[in-house]
């Protein structure tokens, strides 16, 4: 399989959550110093609080750990620089783990950039999984992560990696994703960041309630993986978020582990942009939305672009089976299947045989839950591919399985787009976002869930 490089320096323009302008824009240049000072740099390892200041280099040597009942505050413009050669005999990958609480507050013009040396980050290592990622544990009661850049994670859990040795994550059978959460009880707020270059998923919700908006992933999952994963023990809001070429799905959601003390997963997922999803996974598996084991799972108002499937709802037949079935109160419909002309370079030809996303969109796969859900979808046909009108994004011309993002894409839609009118626009108590009223506290400050837009998809006109 061929890739291509990921140079996502996207001036990138996202919606956000309170006082934030709509058309606030992440920034993820790595120019983040402070009045042409020169900034300062610290080397650590071990534990870690306190407050890292604004526009420090933090040279991270080690593992690193926020100790249970203590915070880390990482302010605007701080650089978090992973050293990629590993710890010990085995090169562990070096971890950030969170077993207190972590506050990530950067700015769009200075974002918070957890990455490795410049020199690292190149074309060959987009997939190398150079560092592990962020893993908030089950005593990880809080945090924020706003306006953060997260690139270049997915090492590969070994023995000695804390994630194994504290039962997290298999040795030898996983490899990190950017961010995890393990806390049923914890509570974390992911808004306004870029998460890109993963072997493994963007965000892993194993716990937790979770506001997950307007972010933006890319490149995320090497040989599988999506850009945000549910499962049981979690109640999230998914919303205004923008998800290209995640190498599985954008969204799964799964109920997998679920048990009298780890409850039913339960997602709204609404107003995201999903593109390019599904083609770059061996077979058949993924394409865009892919909903399991009784997960409560809403999935409204998304606009899909050049995916390979629909959603899909295994073992339909058998509704409400925490082992295998579709949750019969999900709503997964009102959302927009558009599709380009162009031919995916990678096809199946002993399975599905699908080439192009129009039809992949009407392919009898036997986890298309038929006339339940999508049952009011917009579908994109050969004949019809349902042109959402980007500003300024070829949905003919960008390759199926292209994941290189540029900077000058803009997913708002022209004046008259088709996905402006025809999207869900009710009032159902059922559909509300759990944390739009009441929201969501961490660090003394309340967050909300975006509210619903009768659009599909993150942006509207600008």
């Amino acid at each position: 399989m061929k890739f291509n490089a990921l140079f996502v320096s996207a001036a990138l323009m996202t919606m956000t959550l309170a006082a934030c302008s709509e058309d606030d824009p992440i920034n993820p240049d790595n120019n983040q110093g402070g009045g042409g000072e020169e900034p300062t740099i610290e080397t650590v390892e071990g534990n870690v609080e306190g407050t890292w200041e604004a526009n420090t280099i933090i040279n991270v040597s080690g593992h690193i750990t926020v100790p249970a009942g203590k915070s880390l505050t990482i302010e605007e413009g701080v650089q978090i620089i992973f050293e990629d050669k590993g710890v010990g005999a085995n090169h562990v990958p070096i971890e950030f783990t969170v077993d207190g609480n972590l506050y990530c507050k950067g700015t769009a013009e200075k974002p918070v950039l957890f990455s490795v040396a410049e020199e690292d980050r190149k074309k060959e290592n987009i997939f190398a999984g150079l560092w592990g990622g962020i893993v908030a544990s089950n005593s990880c009661g809080e945090m924020l992560i706003d306006h953060a850049i997260i690139e270049y994670t997915g090492g590969q859990v070994v023995e000695g990696s804390p994630a194994a040795t504290n039962g997290i994550y298999t040795a030898g059978d996983d490899a990190y994703p950017q961010i995890t959460t393990n806390n049923i009880n914890g509570k974390y707020i992911i808004t306004n960041s870029v998460l890109r270059n993963g072997w493994s998923d963007g965000i892993y919700l194993m716990g937790g309630q979770a506001i997950i908006a307007n972010n933006t992933f890319a490149a995320n999952g090497y040989d599988g993986a999506e850009a945000v994963n549910v499962k049981a023990g979690c109640v999230a809001d998914v919303a205004g978020n923008i998800m290209f070429s995640p190498n599985t799905n954008g969204l799964k959601l799964s109920s997998s582990g679920q048990s009298e003390t780890r409850g039913m997963a339960k997602i709204q997922a609404y107003n995201n942009t999903i593109i390019n999803a599904g083609w770059r996974r061996d077979g058949e598996k993924g394409g865009c939305v892919y909903a399991e084991k009784n997960a409560l799972a809403n999935v409204f108002n998304n606009l899909m672009v050049n995916c390979k499937f629909r959603a899909m709802t295994p073992s339909f037949k058998k509704p409400n089976d925490p082992e295998e079935g579709y949750n019969s109160e999900s709503v997964i419909d009102y959302n927009f299947y558009a599709s380009g002309s162009q031919k995916s370079d990678i096809v199946y030809e002993e399975e599905s045989g699908v080439a192009y996303a129009w039809a992949g969109y009407n392919y009898e796969h036997k986890n298309y839950n038929t006339g339940v859900v999508d049952a009011h979808s917009v579908i994109a046909t050969e004949n019809d591919l349902k042109n959402p009108q980007f500003e300024n994004f070829d949905v003919n011309g960008v390759a199926l399985t292209e994941y290189a993002y540029e900077e000058g894409w803009d997913f708002h839609v022209k004046s008259g787009s088709p996905v402006l009118t025809g999207a869900y626009s009710g009032t159902d108590a059922n559909l509300t976002p759990y944390f739009s009223s009441n929201g969501l506290s961490v660090n003394g400050v309340t967050y909300n869930s975006p509210a619903v837009k009768a659009q599909y998809g993150a942006f509207g006109v600008k």
